[in-house]
């Protein structure tokens, strides 16, 4: 599978109703983040579904590097320089 892209270094906080549900960009490309927008196309990566088990603010992985997915594990802080310049070159 391809490296996705890193949307951002920071999780996204979101309030989700129980039974609410989204479609988790995976890719990076979408503009709509942390949810898929159909960017993803041709990139042979797929938005994971969630659906919220409860109402409550739930936080997104951006980075998309999270052990965790759809949802922040702090994968983030290890993120080098590099790594985040090479990425929004992708």
């Amino acid at each position: 599978m391809p490296n996705p892209l890193i949307a951002d270094t920071k999780p996204r906080p979101v309030e989700l109703k129980t039974g609410q549900q989204v479609w988790w960009c995976r890719c990076g490309r979408s503009k709509s983040q942390p949810f898929c927008d159909g960017s993803h196309q041709g990139s042979g990566i797929e938005p994971l579904s969630y659906t919220a088990e409860k109402n409550d603010r739930f936080f997104f992985c951006q980075c998309k590097r999270t052990g965790t997915p759809p949802f922040c594990d702090g994968s983030h802080n290890q993120i080098t320089p590099e790594e985040l310049a090479a990425s929004r070159e992708g």
